[in-house]
């Protein structure tokens, strides 16, 4: 089961591929595109699955270096939506598109980056305090940095995207990780499937936008893959030049640079689709970013993991 997670990649183009060139005539009916209206129960299930997997043990840098923590969100909440910001601005773009470019840039980091930051012999309890704190405070600094971002430009509500995260991400995830807490079967049941039950969500959520979509992903030309790129690389390259600065051990440096870099653009599609619908073109660039991210910090995490560690004490996980 634990190899979903493990090879998110693959399953990723799998289950996109099939989704986008699933023969509709031959078979006259499509899994994908038919489950639409699921978007935000499989939004709910990806959030309640990562909150069971959220350990008290693992929060270590919350309690004994807070302001690690402190600056990681930091630099993820203020650098990622100036480098989208940025990119909409040097690259030309339509204005549907530009918002989901700037939406790839707003959302907390991705759960894979955890995931990463293992192979990539980072810090996972660093990784996994960024991932929460980032996704508990995202009802706030989501709707924020898309309105400092994006201006008059959308006709987003910064009160409806605010309350959309708190139900879709906040009390799932906050409500998988008492429920875990408080049960010692349960917490073993999440140990066991969770991973693999929150992965399997995520690529259906990618897979049915993919399907919505195909017309449209058939039209993504080089500047948008250019502008997604930029975003990445000025992630990755703002969490490790941070980390740097700050002196942090190589272990948490490698957390922060996969965490800042690694969005999680498939909880952007959901958003995009529940603000503006199904059929908006800000889906694109959040769905191209799901595998642009995947890839990017796979061959990161696997380069990192061949050089190994210079010899340093560092937080532990």
């Amino acid at each position: 089961m634990k190899s979903v997670t493990r090879s998110l990649l693959f399953w990723l183009i799998l289950s996109s591929g099939l989704a986008f060139w699933w023969p509709l005539e031959q078979t006259g009916f499509d899994p994908f595109a038919s489950t639409g209206v699921l978007l935000w129960s499989l939004i709910v299930v990806t959030m309640f699955s990562l909150g069971t997997l959220v350990r008290s043990d693992e929060l270590v840098p919350l309690r004994r270096h807070p302001w690690w923590v402190v600056l990681g969100v930091a630099t993820q909440v203020l650098v990622m939506p100036a480098a989208a910001w940025l990119a909409t601005l040097v690259i030309p773009m339509d204005q549907e598109i530009a918002v989901g470019v700037i939406l790839v840039g707003c959302v907390p980091g991705a759960m894979a980056s955890n995931v990463l930051t293992r192979t990539a012999s980072g810090s996972v309890t660093y990784s996994v305090s960024l991932t929460t704190v980032a996704t508990i405070l995202s009802p706030l600094t989501v709707p924020l940095m898309l309105r400092l971002t994006l201006g008059e430009r959308t006709d987003v509500s910064l009160m409806k995207s605010s309350l959309l995260l708190s139900v879709l991400v906040v009390l799932p995830t906050l409500l998988g990780c008492w429920i875990a807490h408080r049960s010692e079967f349960f917490r073993r049941s999440a140990d066991r499937f969770a991973g693999t039950i929150a992965s399997l969500a995520l690529l259906w959520i990618i897979a049915t936008v993919v399907a919505g979509n195909r017309h449209r992903l058939e039209q993504i030309n080089a500047s948008l893959l250019i502008a997604l790129l930029m975003v990445n690389l000025l992630g990755y390259a703002a969490g490790y030049a941070v980390g740097a600065i700050a002196r942090l051990p190589e272990r948490l440096r490698r957390a922060l640079t996969l965490e800042v870099g690694m969005q999680n653009a498939g909880l952007g599609t959901g958003i995009a689709v529940s603000l503006l619908g199904i059929d908006t073109l800000a889906t694109i660039p959040t769905a191209a970013y799901t595998f642009g991210c995947m890839l990017t910090g796979t061959m990161l995490a696997v380069g990192w993991s061949r050089v190994g560690l210079p010899n340093e004490s560092g937080e532990d996980g």
